[in-house]
């Protein structure tokens, strides 16, 4: 169910861009070349700061090796360094030296179109060496009484696989103070009506569970960010459907991603924008942002025009299959009380028919496992070498009227 989800983490990433959200963890960004279609062609910039992004290193020596041939420049007061003119196609490698600390950007090629922006970050392992040494403090220290929040980068997405839609909710819950918080409880999200086979998924904090359709993260909730990262099904048999949320915490800003195949739509009176983006691949996906919902609101999300198929054949085969078992039973209990070759043929047509029965149940449940598909073609297969048997071992008409007195 999980295969395209680092499809949707670049997603993700690109709306935060887009809705202009928090910042990018700076480790994330560190030595990577990021498109800039505003620089001139053949245009790169080197940008210099010291553990977080905003603190610049003016005056700081860049190095440059292009196609094995180095170049230099210094960065500005905004901590770039600029160098113009590069041939396109070249292979692309930035480095500065600070405080004794060698930065190293990625490989990367000069685009045929536009430049490119890169970040160097000095100082990266001494300020995680510090978080770590400020998370093991308050982790030694007792909770206090507090609230979280979902933060900004918290967003719900709508992918399709298989024709099933799957739904996940991508969530950072926030503890802004400095100490762990106790919320009272467990923090406890009931997901929408509907919702099937829900999972926690790699990555999350340990203290989250689902069971049924609640997702349960349970406290207290350290300083900084708790991830949680939830995916399930709904099922859908017309082209509306109407997703209904209810967050017991404040949600700090609702952004919501959706597949966009065909004519489909999403709308929310909570939104005030709603755009189109690209992955990398091509893939389109709707993005609806809005503004904070306060504890206990409810998301309303309307998607039209789904990709959705008729249940009537599925329905017509399951009333086929209880018709069928059904007449089997009155054979099998107006057949001849004794074993025969037909009675056994009989039972097992009746155990594969129900057999075929509880698939089909599953089948229209949305419930279908990958064992159902491979065991139903053989399912129809016996039973219908099953029913030839039986016309053949069926007696012939009686005579007519041979030795009977007229």
């Amino acid at each position: 169910m999980i295969r395209c989800l680092p499809l949707l983490m670049w997603l993700l990433a690109a709306g935060v861009a887009v809705a202009q959200i928090n910042m990018p963890d700076p480790s994330l960004i560190h030595g990577k070349a990021l498109p800039a279609a505003e620089l001139p062609t053949g245009t790169i910039t080197v940008r210099v700061v010291r553990e977080a992004i905003g603190n610049n290193i003016a005056g700081q020596s860049v190095r440059l090796t292009v196609g094995g041939v180095e170049r230099a420049a210094t960065t500005d007061a905004e901590g770039r360094a600029q160098f113009p003119s590069l041939p396109t196609g070249a292979q692309v490698r930035a480095e500065a030296t600070v405080d004794g600390e060698t930065l190293t950007s990625d490989a990367f090629v000069v685009p045929a179109s536009g430049g490119l922006r890169v970040i160097l970050i000095a100082g990266l392992k001494a300020a995680a060496a510090r978080a770590e040494q400020a998370a093991a403090a308050a982790a030694a220290a007792p909770p206090v009484k507090g609230v979280v929040a979902l933060g900004p980068n918290s967003r719900v997405a709508l992918e399709f696989q298989n024709d099933t839609l799957q739904v996940f909710y991508i969530l950072d819950i926030i503890n802004n103070a400095r100490a762990r918080v106790d919320i009272g409880g467990p923090l406890i999200i009931d997901l929408p009506t509907g919702a099937s086979g829900a999972t926690v998924l790699q990555g999350s904090s340990p203290s989250a569970t689902v069971s049924g359709d609640r997702l349960t993260v349970t406290g207290p909730f350290a300083a900084g960010a708790t991830s949680v990262q939830v995916a399930f099904q709904l099922r859908h048999d017309g082209p509306e459907l109407e997703l209904r949320q209810t967050w017991p915490v404040a949600l700090e800003q609702l952004t919501v991603a959706a597949q966009k195949i065909g004519a489909l739509s999403i709308a929310s009176p909570q939104f005030s924008t709603v755009g189109e983006i690209k992955t990398a691949d091509g893939t389109p996906f709707l993005l609806g942002s809005g503004n904070a919902l306060p504890a206990g609101s409810t998301l309303v999300l309307q998607v039209s025009n789904l990709p959705a198929h008729s249940p009537r054949p599925r329905q017509v085969a399951l009333a086929l299959a209880s018709l069928i078992i059904g007449v089997g039973a009155w054979f099998a209990v107006t057949a001849r009380p004794e074993r025969t070759p037909r009675s056994r043929l009989v039972d097992r047509r009746n155990e594969l028919l129900a057999e075929l029965t509880s698939i089909e149940k599953r089948a229209r449940r949305g419930e279908s496992s990958a064992r159902d598909l491979s065991r139903r073609p053989a399912l129809l297969a016996e039973i219908e070498a099953i029913y030839g048997e039986l016309d053949e071992a069926s007696p012939g008409p009686q005579g007519g009227g041979e030795g009977v007195a007229a």
